[in-house]
């Protein structure tokens, strides 16, 4: 086994924001060239709240680009959630529903490993590099082993993969160890291979993946003497330690919820937190944003690396994590897979060509939409059915809306999330049920309210559906169509549909202009006789937006 040693400190010195030459701000859209360098950089285990301290990618990629500001992992797990980002399925389809045998794990995914998207890249003619954390479980009975689909491989082996220090890399077949010394911490060592591997693949004719998976701000040894009791920590870098010494930890209307009789058992039976519980959850906050900042630097130094190479213009940068974590919310003291917000709410930013500049998007996205998105980029082909959508495509038509429901799914509880409901069942045969637009916090389930029980039974239908659902089906929108006749010289355009009764709203485009409003039924509209498209903007009860499209010939 060799070992290496790296310096980062010259890395990170030219890699900060002010070095970087900002793009013209513009929410224009660069024209796509026909297959761009894909980079894809995920954090473990972080919250959408701590992008606050994230400087170089709000700046570098959130205002370059485009911010998903509602978005979800479906299955709130490391290896689940990574095994759907290669494959751009839900787990219920991938079938890696957990981090070990026999629910998952990385041999879990091996019967149809080489069917994933490193494959599907490669074989459109990308050069595809991993470096970093791969899936949980991987190198334990292989460790030299090179998962297939990737040409250039720096893999971390487990179990040292949550270790910042003493850690083994499998280096294309050479296991590398690397030790405890300055230029041994593990986020710097897989930016440094980051920026290596964008020098040394700029300018040739094949495009590259690379994709960077950092295990911060995921907790990992060693144990330090400031770590909170029984509370797990990551280990920021040494020029970041006590960075927000006395940050304070935002505190929700969720954090120890004081009435959780609404709530599973699960819930129920966790204690309120107190004091030196409380004190302990801090530290931890504290040291994840800690421990985020050299990830921050990472990708200020891979968008430095494409810049001076000259791929920056030409390359789909994605940054994304692979679920999200608790701190105190619902009594929960740390920890993920519950389907609660701070769980399953994971950031999302794009930029490069095709996507517009400092655009917030708020119709949801889901983590089986990657795979789909760089598939679509990179003008290849997938290898199996998919369960998400382009998101390049929503990019191009923002007045275009999906209007299909999330699904959230692990071995004991699955459900449905619209932009305001929330509906769970769990394998007890308890329930929960959350208006996210009186209660963003989930703090009062109303799945035992009367008022409440058509709501109740549409999304527990929808959720049957969602639960076995396969490609186009996870896709679906509301059922909804737009009848048309001519009266004399005009169009008269009605909107039917078995989902009818559940619209609130129509916003009328007619060739490609707003042709009015409709706040109540009918919902129809009377358009100039001449040929063109119709589209109906459909907002529903339950908070979901879909279009609907209809073509219309002249009238005579």
């Amino acid at each position: 086994m060799v070992k290496r040693v790296l310096s980062f400190g010259a890395i990170v010195g030219a890699a900060l924001v002010a070095g970087l030459t900002p793009a013209p701000r513009s929410t224009a859209a660069e024209a796509p060239p026909a297959r761009p360098n894909i980079v894809v950089v995920m954090a473990d285990d972080q919250t959408v709240e701590s992008m606050r301290v994230m400087a170089n990618v709000n700046a570098l990629l959130g205002e370059q680009g485009a911010t998903f500001a509602d978005n979800f992992v479906s299955f709130p797990l490391c290896c689940p959630s990574r095994t759907t980002f290669l494959t751009g399925q839900y787990g219920h389809n991938h079938t890696v529903m957990g981090n070990a045998l026999p629910q998952g794990g990385y041999e879990k995914l091996a019967p149809t490993h080489a069917n994933t998207l490193p494959a599907w890249l490669k074989l459109a003619g990308y050069r595809t590099v991993h470096i970093g954390k791969y899936l949980n479980g991987y190198g334990r009975q292989r460790p030299t082993e090179v998962p297939p689909g990737w040409d250039e491989w720096f893999g971390s082996v487990d179990p040292s993969t949550y270790r910042f220090y003493d850690y083994t890399l499998n280096e294309n077949g050479k296991l590398v160890h690397y030790g405890s010394g300055a230029g041994d911490y593990q986020a710097d060592v897989y930016t440094a291979k980051a920026v290596d591997a964008v020098k040394r693949l700029a300018g040739r004719t094949e495009p590259f993946f690379l994709s960077v998976a950092y295990l911060a701000p995921h907790s990992g040894g060693p144990r330090e003497s400031d770590d909170p009791p029984n509370l797990a920590t990551p280990v920021p870098a040494p020029r970041h330690r006590n960075r927000f010494a006395t940050e304070p930890m935002p505190r929700t209307p969720a954090f120890n919820e004081a009435d959780v009789s609404d709530k599973p058992l699960a819930v129920r039976r966790r204690p309120l937190l107190g004091t030196r519980r409380i004190n302990g959850i801090t530290e931890m906050y504290r040291q994840r944003l800690e421990s985020l900042l050299a990830v921050d630097e990472g990708v200020a130094a891979i968008v430095r690396a494409l810049q001076d190479s000259g791929e920056l213009a030409r390359t789909l940068f994605v940054y994304t994590a692979d679920n999200g974590f608790f701190h105190g919310e619902h009594r929960i003291p740390n920890g993920k897979v519950q389907h609660y917000e701070p769980s399953a709410r994971v950031p999302l930013v794009i930029r490069g060509p095709g996507v517009p500049r400092g655009v917030r998007i708020t119709q949801p996205s889901v983590n089986i939409d990657l795979a789909p998105t760089l598939v679509d980029a990179a003008n290849a082909k997938v290898g199996r059915a998919s369960d998400g959508v382009s998101l390049l495509a929503l990019l191009a038509d923002r007045t275009r809306f999906v209007g299909r429901d999330v699904l959230l799914e692990t071995p004991t509880y699955a459900a449905i999330h619209t932009p305001r409901y929330v509906y769970v069942e769990h394998n007890t045969g308890e329930r929960e049920l959350y208006d996210l637009a009186t209660d963003p916090y989930e703090l009062a389930s109303l799945h035992e309210n009367t008022a409440y029980a058509q709501i109740r039974s549409d999304l527990a239908r929808r959720l049957l559906t969602l639960r076995a659902c396969k490609a186009a089906d996870c896709r679906k929108g509301p059922a909804l169509a737009l009848s048309s006749r001519c009266t004399g010289r005009k169009h008269r355009v009605a909107l039917a549909g078995g989902d009818a009764r559940l619209v609130t709203r129509v916003d009328w485009i007619y060739r490609g202009r707003a042709a009015g409003a409709d706040l109540r039924r009918p919902f129809q509209v009377v358009l100039a006789g001449t040929a063109g498209v119709v589209r109906a903007n459909v907002t529903l009860s339950d908070g979901r937006r879909a279009s609907v499209d209809r073509r219309l010939a002249v009238c005579r």
